[in-house]
Order: C-alpha cells, then sequence, then structure tokens
C-alpha cells in the first residue's frame, strides 16, 4: 500500500481534537505540538527546536532516540516483544542478573513491570505480606505513584477528592535545609530532633503494624529535597526498632544520574527493597523491583502475587540490558559527576547575578534552582516561577517547575547524561535570560 499524502491536520485542528477528545490528567497541556526528537533536544511541528532539561520526564537519561536503543527495539520487536506472563525470556534474566551485579548485597532477586508506579505498588504489596502488618511511612512531600497504595504514600499532591486512601499510611517531614522547622542554636536543620519527634508522632498513632518506610533519596516532586549526610542511617535504624522495611524509591535518581549508580551509595544504607523505574529504561516504560533472597522466599512461602500482563516483558528488558551497556561502555557515572559540577558552577554564576535565586541544591544531573521573591524572609511567588517558565520556552528551553505550599518555585534540572558541556551551556543562557526578563517584567529583584 502506498504511504499516505494526506496532510496532517492544521495547528487549530490538532488543538480542537486535543481539547474535543483528550482527558486532562495533571495541569495544562504544553502549546507545543512535538514532532520528533533527538539527543537533547525536541523538535516541534513549526520548526523550533527546543532544548530538553528534563530529560522527557525525568527519564530519558540517555537522551531521545539514542542509536543502541533503537536498534534494540527494532531488533527485540521483530523477534519476540511480549509473552504470557509465566513465561521467561533471555532478556529478562540476562537483566535481573545484571541489575543485581550492580547492587550491594543482599539485593540479587528482580522483578520486573512497567512504571515507577506499579512497581512501587509490588514493593508495598510484598513487605505488607512479608511482614504481616499494613501501615506505611513516607515522606510529607513525596510522589510515588498514581496506584492505590503508591498514591496513599504520596502526599505532594492528588489526595483530595477521591475518598479514603489506604488506611495506615503516616507522613514525616521533610529534613528540608533551605527551610528548617526544626533547628540547632545557629538556626541550621536540626534533623535528629526532627526525625525523633516524627517517628514519636508515628509510634502515637500506629496500631502496631508498622510494615515499611518508603522514601527518596533525593524528593524530585518535593523540590529536589535532599536530606542531610546520616539522615538515611538514622532512619533505617527507627526501621529496624520498629521491625519495619526500608524501601527506597529510586525511579529519578538511580542508574547514574546523581553521580553514582545509586544515590543510597552516598550514605552507605543498603534498603531492603529498592525500586527502580523512569531511568531503567531511559524513556520507555520500564521498571524493577530489587530485593533479598530472603524476603523474596518469604514473600513466595506466603503466597506473593502480582501477575501483571507486562511483567517481564522481553522487548523493554531487552532495551534495559542495552541501557546498562551505555551506562557501563561509556562510564555514564563519572560524567554526571563532571558534568553535574559544570551544572552547578553555572547555577551558582546566575545565582550571583539574580538575586531571586533563593538557593541551589542536588547531586549529579539532578539539580534544584528555587525562586524566592526575598532573600531574607525566603518568600515565595507562584507568578514569578511561572513566568519564568513560560519564558524559557518562548526561547527554547523546557523545564520544570514545582511549587509547594510554604515553598518558592523549584526548577528540576534533569538534562540527559549524554549531554555536552555546550548544551548545559546553552540552557544556563537560556534560563538566565528567562529569569532576567521576568524579573525586569515584574520588577522584583532589580
Amino acid at each position: 500500500m502506498a504511504a499516505s499524502t494526506t496532510a496532517p491536520p492544521s495547528t487549530e485542528a490538532f488543538w480542537a481534537d486535543a481539547e474535543r477528545h483528550l482527558v486532562r490528567y495533571g495541569g495544562e497541556f504544553t502549546r507545543e505540538i512535538i514532532d520528533r526528537a533527538a539527543g537533547s533536544f525536541l523538535f516541534t511541528a513549526d520548526g523550533r527546536r527546543i532544548l530538553d532539561f528534563t530529560s522527557g520526564q525525568m527519564s530519558a537519561i540517555l537522551g531521545h532516540s539514542h542509536p543502541e536503543i533503537v536498534a534494540t527495539v527494532q531488533r527485540q520487536a521483530a523477534t519476540l516483544d511480549h509473552l504470557f506472563s509465566g513465561m521467561l525470556s533471555r532478556p529478562v534474566v540476562d537483566l535481573a542478573r545484571r541489575l543485581a551485579d550492580t547492587l550491594p548485597a543482599p539485593l540479587e532477586k528482580a522483578l520486573l513491570l512497567t512504571t515507577g508506579a506499579e512497581s512501587n505498588e509490588a514493593a508495598l504489596r510484598m513487605a505488607k505480606l512479608v511482614t504481616g502488618r499494613h501501615e506505611i511511612v513516607s515522606f510529607a512531600r513525596s510522589w510515588h505513584g498514581m496506584t492505590q497504595a503508591a498514591a496513599s504514600a504520596t502526599y505532594s499532591a492528588g489526595r483530595k477528592g477521591y475518598g479514603p486512601a489506604a488506611p495506615g499510611n503516616f507522613a514525616i517531614p521533610v529534613p528540608n535545609a533551605y527551610r528548617p522547622d526544626f533547628t540547632t542554636a545557629d538556626g541550621s536543620l536540626d534533623w535528629r530532633r526532627q526525625l525523633d519527634f516524627a517517628f514519636d508522632l508515628i509510634d502515637a498513632q500506629s496500631t502496631g503494624s508498622l510494615a515499611a518506610c518508603l522514601v527518596e533519596p533525593i524528593l524530585s516532586s518535593g523540590g529536589i529535597i535532599e536530606p542531610p549526610v546520616g539522615y538515611f542511617a538514622a532512619l533505617h535504624e527507627k526501621c529496624r526498632e520498629r521491625g519495619m522495611l526500608l524501601i527506597l524509591d529510586e525511579a529519578q535518581t538511580g542508574l547514574c544520574r546523581t553521580g553514582t549508580w545509586y544515590a543510597f551509595e552516598r550514605d552507605g544504607v543498603v534498603p531492603d527493597i529498592l525500586t527502580l523505574s523512569k531511568t531503567l529504561g531511559a524513556g520507555l516504560p520500564l521498571a524493577a523491583v530489587v530485593t533479598s533472597a530472603e524476603i523474596e522466599q518469604e514473600a513466595y512461602e506466603r503466597g506473593f502475587l502480582f501477575f501483571t500482563t507486562h511483567v517481564a516483558d522481553p522487548l523493554v528488558a531487552a532495551v534495559g540490558n542495552t541501557v546498562l551497556d551505555v551506562l557501563i561502555g561509556e562510564k555514564l557515572d563519572e560524567r554526571a559527576r563532571s558534568l553535574g559540577a559544570f551544572l552547578r558552577r553555572g547555577l551558582e554564576d546566575i545565582a550571583g547575578r539574580h538575586s531571586v535565586v533563593g538557593d541551589i541544591r542536588g547531586r549529579g544531573l539532578l539539580a534544584g534552582l528555587e525562586l524566592v521573591v526575598d532573600r531574607e524572609t525566603k518568600r515565595s511567588s507562584d507568578e514569578l516561577g511561572a513566568r519564568v517558565t513560560r519564558r524559557c520556552l518562548e526561547l527554547g528551553l523546557h523545564t520544570n517547575i514545582v511549587q509547594l505550599p510554604g515553598m518558592g518555585g523549584v526548577f528540576r534540572i534533569a538534562p540527559p547524561l549524554t549531554a555536552t558541556e555546550d548544551e548545559l551551556s546553552l540552557g544556563l543562557t537560556i534560563l538566565e535570560k528567562a529569569i532576567a526578563d521576568t524579573c525586569a517584567a515584574l520588577r522584583v529583584g532589580v
């Protein structure tokens, strides 16, 4: 059959169709029609080139349309793409083994799934079954997904209007050094006292059925907040004292983005269960739950059930193996450290010239820049952040800002690990111009 020569619908018709037929699932759609993507850039239907400082949905760590990923998809789709969920293929077993090789003992058993929500759902289900308990503790600004158990452990958005969350979910405060709630004599964050207070409240509310603590090593949707060194070791001990499992959600921080293979390496803490997603598939739907042989055996003996349509699918597992090949072959952990240092220097230079930059934080190629109206009071402005974001897009930079009560607008900056210094410099230049243009228009920080 000959290829269609029908012209695509006009821009006006496209948006009319979108508005008529699409369910809106979170805020407004970006008013650009994306035609293709390559490397660090998106290309619109009207010919604009946009630098992607979010790696898609914080996922495309190898950039868009990486040639090795493209080749793997083409090859694997032509030979073996999907199976009955009880069947196994070589890509699945190879990926499970290779993931274990990147992790410390005793993490060696993997369950391959599709999304971060699904991996957290499975991890929580496993933790409840193994412990025989049901109560879950998470950070107050967490994001773990939109399925029932994951959404019940998510506090940064989406809790109101949907009826009861899963019973037994509790939130603990986020150790935010820029906006401390518990302070030492010099005004810095007293995270130990905060953590003790948090678990005093947990113990008071618990019915004696604490199963697990599910947290991100760096809260992304919570504003790129990284707990201080020592926090996770102390949190791990709190879990041990109560017979809880520690589950770390490394959807955005895993697989070299922070400059090490896993963010938890900084703290010398090994979780009981690790969840991976986003970065594992480099933009394709692949996720994993990794745990110890002991926990997996206990779950198996108790009849653990997580039989889904796309569990252990060979196509995305093959992509996961290619992602590992590229990460190892191109030493992208080292690259994330060096590019991360370059990015941070650039952000600090911007902060030195613009007083609306209140704080810079993050690690490797996951950076946060918080905008405030006043550095002394740290007063925030939703309008400031929204207008800088819009101006960035007008100038050719896609970035994302999160705005939470009591916080300024925090830019989440997560370019691909394959980005170049020139591309980072371009993004920094655009970001600074967007800040300057917006401040001049609002007469803020001038």
